[in-house]
């Protein structure tokens, strides 16, 4: 029977059958993927990991209760939650110290280890990561309110990238079939919260109080026509982060890692690679 794709090793962190990808040889490299239904670290992170495997030992895992690791009815999801069950993914295979690229929420959970447990952060990429309070924006609402349908995927994925020839078939099919698995979007509503009927609702990340105490090397990239976090949540972090730089990329949505790969590739590499401060 052939493994379903997005499913690789296991492990046990925080109470959870975890599912995760390695790959390459190095000092530690987590790649943490966004929220959104269907959403699993192979879904952000397949085509980037050989761009950083040659010189990292990269580790990609679906945060728990998301993609195929475990998700319980009887927890709680939350940052202290999410940031547990990381360090329990690092005291499982042995790595006391990592650098992070975190996707969107996977770079909030990133913030959350940074501020409670700064002695396992090395370096800190954030993509499109939300920080502050804004109106929730037309992604997050309809991540919320999705239903697992072929056609509403490929229509709420319409929102995420800037230029939308990006989503294929291939792409909407895997995205959708991990979406119709049970207690998939019930973890996702957790996490966002529900739209109201009228009005604006508020969307709260990271304040700029807990950024300021963040102490590592941080560089920050967002789209300039990000439609799910605002390009000001990353001026935000960028502002308040003692040790920060921002890259705003034009043209490019929430996907930046997609949209610009090269780029980004050449961007984080040499970010990475810097000497120590």
């Amino acid at each position: 029977m052939q493994k379903q794709e997005g499913i690789g090793r296991s492990l046990m962190a925080a109470g959870h059958t975890t599912n995760y990808h390695e790959a390459g040889e190095g000092e530690a490299l987590f790649l943490l993927h966004g929220s959104g239904p269907g959403v699993s670290g192979w879904t952000n992170w397949a085509r980037s990991m050989p761009a950083f495997s040659d010189k990292w030992r990269v580790i990609v895992p679906d945060i728990a209760g998301f993609g195929f690791t475990e998700f319980r009815d009887d927890t709680q999801y939350d940052i202290k939650l999410w940031v547990a069950h990381l360090v329990g993914i690092m005291d499982a295979l042995d790595i006391q110290k990592a650098s992070f690229i975190g996707n969107s929420f996977g770079g909030a959970v990133a913030i959350g280890l940074a501020l409670f447990a700064p002695e396992r952060v090395d370096r800190l990429v954030l993509l499109g990561t939300p920080a502050g309070e804004f109106v929730q924006t037309p992604g997050l609402r309809g991540a919320w309110v999705y239903e697992p349908s072929r056609e509403n995927m490929r229509a709420l994925m319409e929102l995420f990238p800037y230029d939308t020839s990006l989503i294929t078939d291939e792409l909407v099919e895997s995205r959708y079939q991990a979406s119709a698995r049970p207690g998939s979007q019930d973890a996702l509503r957790k996490l966002i919260p529900k739209p109201k009927d009228e009005g604006d609702t508020l969307v709260k990340g990271f304040p700029a109080a807990a950024l300021s105490k963040i102490k590592a090397q941080t560089l920050v990239v967002h789209g300039r026509e990000d439609r799910v976090v605002p390009p000001e949540c990353g001026m935000l972090i960028a502002q308040n982060v003692p040790n920060a730089d921002l890259h705003l990329f034009g043209h490019c949505g929430h996907w930046v890692q997609s949209e610009r790969a090269e780029r980004f590739v050449a961007l984080v590499r040499h970010f990475l690679s810097e000497p120590r401060s």
